[in-house]
């Protein structure tokens, strides 16, 4: 049996401390007892704010990065269709004018980085729309359209364009959805049949350019709506080829945009993870019951001004609520790559609590490396009765465990504003031991990554740095090179002919780890 007491010298564990009695838990993986192929559904998609964001260089840069490094295929954002980006008017002669130029550029530009879109068809242009409500910063119009018809000719008029643009055989591969949270006044004006009257006109629509495209809905929050949906799709021979929803992981608190009222993470073990087992146990029991569920948005807070976002602590729970999901959904698309996202208008501050991955600087925040790590899987599943990891293996031989401690570590009476803005140290969880059997005999290149409390850690080097609204050039280096997400420790170890592979980590709250073995 290999023990490899030097390494764990290298990351700080005396080797005193290695005794059985400090392990808190044991992972255990024969690499003979495979899981057929990672299901990667956690990155078919992921989020961003509105479509005219995507006309900036840095947002373009950072989509291309994160595509390159968390493997994100598509890409779903608001305001496809609002007047910023120019797609309809009514000319001075009173005939309608469509114009997709904007559209084609931001398109175009995500293809060409091997992405695809997840059209959300939002929101309404002014000259269709029926009254002036209006949601965030950049006034996307809310009201249902004042001509059905004329909605409907918009839709097949777009997507006739893509068509043409594209060829069928790739917009075959896209998924349309109709609308955002119709379930939410701020977010659709009209009743739930008038949402339902939206969707079949785009449905039909789209169906009449190509029937193989996909268009599905609703796209509510909190996993509302879907037996309904099903239900008028099924009564009314409307197209449905996939639903969708939302949730995030809070039990108190409102839309936020600044976060001066302040939201609390869910203390529910099974919280966001809930809301996609209900939705799939309502398909399983509809006619319907082998359609896809796409959750279109997701993340630990659906405030855009909560410091949880930034925090180390988002990277465990990302990769714990991927892990209870399992299969029962088809995507979760995490809301949003990037922090260049103007709902509440442009924001003063680097670190503000935004959705992103990234912040508009560029640099990588904790939950960055998650879906990163999770990227990086091999293809073959390994059997695991652990609850907090993954376990892979190439072809040839390669393995990588991602391992993690989740903690819910919020203080009562508090909320994320209040805490999670601060230096939050990690109590200590002991020691983990990785068990691996079954491996070829030979030279590998271990390596280990890790994500928490000061690794990969932006977050607390910027309030290391007094938090401050604007950085210098060099303050930016400086955070970006805390948080690359590279193995602190490379080495080379040889397996004997056992097989066998002993590791044992210490474990904090909310850390990650990233072990990877390399044949040579």
């Amino acid at each position: 049996m290999l023990r490899i007491l030097t390494l764990l010298c290298v990351l700080s564990l005396s080797c005193e401390s290695l005794g059985q009695d400090d392990y808190l838990r044991s992972i255990k993986i024969n690499l003979a007892k495979t899981d057929g192929e990672i299901n990667r559904f956690y990155n078919l998609s992921v989020g961003a704010g509105r479509a005219n964001e995507g006309m900036r260089a840095d947002w373009r840069q950072q989509l291309a990065e994160v595509h390159r490094d968390a493997g994100f295929r598509y890409i779903r954002m608001h305001g496809l269709l609002t007047d910023d980006m120019a797609v309809y008017r009514i000319d001075d002669k009173g005939q309608d004018q469509f114009n997709f130029q904007y559209v084609d550029d931001l398109y175009d530009y995500i293809l060409s980085i091997g992405m695809k879109p997840f059209v959300e068809l939002s929101f309404m242009p002014n000259a269709l729309a029926s009254g002036e409500q209006t949601v965030f910063w950049w006034r996307g119009n809310v009201t249902p359209p004042h001509s059905y018809e004329k909605w409907g000719a918009l839709v097949k008029t777009l997507t006739q364009h893509f068509t043409n643009r594209y060829g069928a055989k790739e917009v075959e591969s896209w998924y349309f959805e109709v609308w955002n949270e119709p379930n939410l006044e701020g977010f659709w004006q009209g009743s739930q049949a008038d949402y339902f009257k939206l969707y079949e006109y785009a449905a039909n629509a789209v169906k009449s350019v190509n029937p193989n495209y996909k268009v599905g809905g609703p796209a509510t929050a909190g996993a509302a709506w879907i037996t309904d949906t099903i239900g008028f799709c099924v009564a009314n021979d409307v197209p449905l080829d996939f639903v969708s929803s939302h949730s995030y992981g809070v039990s108190q608190g409102f839309l936020d945009e600044y976060g001066t009222t302040g939201t609390v993470l869910a203390n529910e073990e099974r919280a966001i993870t809930n809301d996609i087992l209900k939705n799939r146990e309502e398909i399983t029991r509809s006619s319907m019951p082998a359609l896809p569920l796409h959750y279109t948005e997701w993340s630990t807070s659906y405030t855009p001004a909560d410091p949880i976002h930034d925090s180390y602590h988002s990277a465990a729970y990302i990769l714990q609520k991927i892990k209870q999901v399992g299969d029962a959904a088809q995507s979760m698309s995490y809301w949003t790559f990037t922090d260049i996202f103007e709902e509440a208008g442009p924001r003063y501050e680097v670190f503000h609590g935004g959705f992103g991955l990234m912040n508009m600087q560029g640099i990588k925040k904790p939950s960055y490396f998650a879906f990163q790590f999770l990227n990086d899987l091999e293809k073959v599943s390994l059997q695991n009765e652990d609850k907090q990891s993954f376990a892979s293996k190439s072809q040839n031989g390669d393995v990588h465990v991602l391992l993690w401690d989740y903690t819910y570590t919020l203080p009562k009476k508090t909320n994320n504003q209040q805490f999670y803005n601060r230096l939050q140290k990690p109590r200590e969880k002991g020691n983990v031991q990785l068990n691996l059997d079954g491996l070829i005999k030979g030279r590998y290149q271990l390596q280990i990554a890790q994500v928490g409390f000061r690794k990969n850690d932006a977050y607390s080097e910027y309030i290391d740095m007094g938090s401050p609204n604007q950085l210098t050039r060099r303050q930016v280096e400086k955070l970006k090179k805390t948080a690359t997400g590279a193995p602190h420790t490379t080495r080379i170890i040889r397996i004997d002919k056992s097989g066998r592979f002993d590791l044992e980590l210490p474990l904090r709250e909310n850390d990650v780890y990233s072990v990877k073995l390399t044949r040579l």
